[in-house]
């Protein structure tokens, strides 16, 4: 389909590139960089979960690498205090004055590996980063560099010293992207490369593909994608069949809607679409929904999942023509 501008296909190969260049040192795991792209184009965030061993941090530091971005990863754990990630005040004693030092969320991506082996208190310190955009202390607040990306990661099978992210945490997340063993070509193909001399530590062979102009750019492009009154009813109905559905507990909220908006705008925008259609509204429903809902105990207990809830109501929802 063609598109409303030259410019617009220019931007939108360069997000191609980025896919290309990160496949350049992860494999296996497209969908993930594509999660990323949305997350990045619809100004989100990313939860990234998975097994250990399956390339998550690889994933987000070839992601930065390839936008040309400034990263910073913190390793979240259960000594890890609020400071240790937005800054801190530190008395100069040559001025008699405290100075603000910068944490490691002043940046463009923040990898926060294994968020969930830090205590809420800590957890909590990335609220108003992630929502806001901005970090305030002492009465002073500091915008963030833009664009701002916070990729975490988790680990779903080992909850030994682990604390589970609040509600009000995982709803600041855009997406939540489960990352898999790859398939056996792709498992292959990753010892060919290690046999060959690739290091996951240095990434050499990856470079800057976009800069932070063009993906501010990129940004804008995919939120100027049109939508129908049609197709918004048809979010709206799909959460408030949630919110009926008799495994849930807590259904999708008006946020968890904007956020469906957001990723399927992107998500159009990447298949050169001027307009969401219902495809890209159930494709992009799963990874946006599945962590903003909570299903019933007796649910968990019969062994219902989010994700099959989410296809049921795919189901039973009228689809817009």
């Amino acid at each position: 389909m063609s598109d409303i501008t030259p410019d617009h296909n220019a931007l939108r190969a360069a997000m191609h590139d980025v896919r290309t260049e990160v496949g350049k040192a992860v494999v296996g795991q497209d969908g993930a960089i594509t999660g990323l792209l949305v997350a990045l184009l619809a100004r989100g965030h990313v939860l990234l979960e998975g097994v250990p061993g399956v390339a998550k941090t690889l994933l987000v530091r070839s992601f930065s690498r390839a936008l040309g971005l400034d990263t910073h990863r913190v390793q979240f754990t259960p000594d890890l205090m609020p400071g240790d990630v937005t800054g801190s005040l530190i008395y100069n004693a040559r001025d008699g004055e405290f100075d603000f030092r910068e944490g490691p969320v002043f940046t463009n991506v923040l990898l926060a590996d294994e968020i969930n082996r830090t205590p809420p208190k800590t957890q909590s310190s990335l609220l108003e980063a992630m929502e806001e955009r901005q970090v305030s202390a002492d009465g002073v607040t500091r915008p963030l560099p833009d664009p701002f990306l916070v990729a975490a990661t988790q680990n779903p099978i080992e909850h030994e010293g682990t604390y589970e992210l609040p509600e009000a945490q995982l709803d600041r997340f855009l997406l939540k992207l489960l990352i898999d063993v790859p398939e056996r070509d792709a498992e292959i193909d990753v010892l060919r490369r290690h046999a060959a001399g690739f290091s996951p530590r240095e990434l050499e062979g990856l470079v800057p593909v976009v800069d932070a102009e063009r993906i501010r750019a990129a940004q804008r492009a995919a939120a100027s994608v049109g939508v129908s009154d049609d197709l918004l009813g048809y979010i709206v109905d799909l959460a408030r069949a949630t919110r009926e559905s008799p495994s849930i507990q807590l259904g999708a909220s008006p946020r968890a809607a904007t956020a469906l908006l957001a990723t399927a705008k992107a998500w159009a925008w990447l298949g050169g679409y001027p307009a969401i259609t219902p495809d890209h509204v159930q494709t992009m429903l799963a990874p946006t929904w599945r962590h903003r809902l909570r299903l019933r105990p007796e649910a968990e207990f019969e062994g219902v999942t989010v994700d099959a809830v989410i296809a049921s109501v795919v189901q039973q929802t009228r689809v817009p023509l």
